[in-house]
C-alpha cells in the first residue's frame, strides 16, 4: 500500500465529487491497485538478498529520482524547503519505517498475506485520528473497527499458532507498519495538510532517503545481488512508488481524494493474485475469510459503508 493512501483518506475524508466515475478513471484505479499490489511481490523477491534496510533505501532513492523532474518542473523547491521539518518526519515515520517493516515481514510471510495485513492501515488511522484529532467515531465506525481487527485475528492466528517465532514477528511488523501509516495520516492532517501532494510525496521520499542512506551504507549486502533482485527493486522504486504516485495524483485531480482512496480495497486482491501467479503462493481459507472481514470493517470504519439506521420506537 502507498504510504499516502491512509493520509489521503483523512485529508480528503470530507471531500466528494459529483461526476460519476468514467471508464478511464475505473481503468486507472484498477491499474494503480495492480501496481501497488505488485510492490509486495517485488519486496518478497528481493528482500532476502538486499536486506530490508538496503532494499528500502534503494526503493525511496529511485522513487525520488522519478518524481524529482516533475517536482522541479512545477518549481516546488521553495515550498519543500519551507516545510522541510514536516517532510522529514513524514519521510521517516510514514515511509522509511513502515517500508522497512513490510520488507522485513516479506522475509517470512507470503506477498499476499503481507498485502492483506497492510489493508488494516485505515483501521489504525481511524483510532489514532479519534484519539489525537478528536475525530468522532459513531456506532457504525466503531463496529467497523471491531470487525476489521477481528479479520486481522483470523489472519494472524493460524500463523502465530503453527509458524515459527520469526513468522509471528513478521505479522507484528506488518501490523506495526499499518499503525505507522495510521499515525502518518493524523500527523499529515495536523501539520502538513497545507502542503500540495506532489511536494509532500517527493519531499517525503527525499526525507526517507536521507534517513535510510547512512544505515544502508553499513548494511549493504557484501555478496553480489542477482539481476532478478535488481530488476525487482527498480520496479519497486520506479513503478510501484514513483510512477504509481503520478497515477494517483491524476486520479485525485479527476475524481477527488475520496474516490481515489477506494484503491485501498483492491490492493490486497492484487497482492494475493501476483503472489499466486509468480511465486506459487497458496491462498488459504483464513486469507480469504480474513480479507473479506478486514475490508468490510475498513469500509465501515472509514465511513465508506454504513450500517442501516434503526428506527426508534414511538
Amino acid at each position: 500500500m502507498s504510504p499516502n493512501v491512509a493520509v489521503a483518506a483523512f485529508i480528503g475524508g470530507g471531500c466528494w465529487y459529483s461526476d460519476p466515475m468514467q471508464t478511464r478513471d475505473r481503468t486507472d484505479l484498477v491499474l494503480l491497485a495492480s501496481i501497488w499490489g505488485a510492490s509486495y511481490l517485488f519486496m518478497r523477491m528481493s528482500s532476502a538478498e538486499f536486506g530490508p534496510v538496503a532494499l528500502i533505501a534503494a526503493r525511496v532513492v529511485i522513487a525520488a529520482l522519478v518524481l524529482l523532474p516533475f517536482f522541479l518542473r512545477q518549481s516546488r523547491t521553495a515550498v519543500a524547503l519551507q516545510h522541510w521539518r514536516q517532510l522529514l518526519v513524514v519521510g521517516a515515520m510514514n515511509c522509511a519505517l513502515p517500508f522497512c517493516l513490510i520488507a522485513y515481514s516479506t522475509l517470512h510471510l507470503s506477498a499476499g498475506l503481507a498485502g492483506v495485513i497492510n489493508a488494516s492501515a485505515p483501521l489504525f488511522g481511524a483510532i489514532i485520528a479519534s484519539v489525537w484529532l478528536g475525530e468522532h467515531l459513531d456506532g457504525s465506525r466503531r463496529v467497523g473497527l471491531f470487525i476489521g481487527f477481528l479479520g486481522v485475528m483470523v489472519l494472524a492466528w493460524p500463523t502465530a499458532n503453527t509458524a515459527p517465532n520469526s513468522s509471528t514477528l513478521a505479522v507484528l511488523a506488518a501490523l506495526l507498519a499499518a499503525a505507522c501509516y495510521g499515525w502518518g495520516a493524523s500527523y499529515t492532517r495536523r501539520h502538513a495538510s497545507h502542503i500540495d501532494t506532489l511536494t509532500a510525496v517527493t519531499g517525503s521520499m527525499l526525507g526517507a532517503s536521507l534517513v535510510l542512506l547512512p544505515f544502508a551504507v553499513f548494511m549493504w549486502p557484501t555478496t553480489a545481488i542477482s539481476v532478478s533482485s535488481w530488476l525487482a527493486v527498480i520496479g519497486l522504486g520506479a513503478v510501484c512508488t514513483g510512477l504509481a504516485y503520478l497515477l494517483y495524483f491524476r486520479l485525485i485531480s479527476r475524481i477527488g481524494p475520496s474516490g481515489a482512496i477506494s484503491v485501498t480495497y483492491l490492493v490486497p486482491a492484487f497482492a494475493v493474485l501476483w503472489g499466486m501467479l509468480f511465486l506459487g503462493e497458496t491462498i488459504t481459507t483464513s486469507m480469504v475469510v480474513g480479507s473479506v472481514i478486514i475490508l468490510s470493517g475498513t469500509a465501515l470504519a472509514t465511513g465508506a459503508m454504513r450500517l442501516p439506521a434503526t428506527k426508534s420506537k414511538t
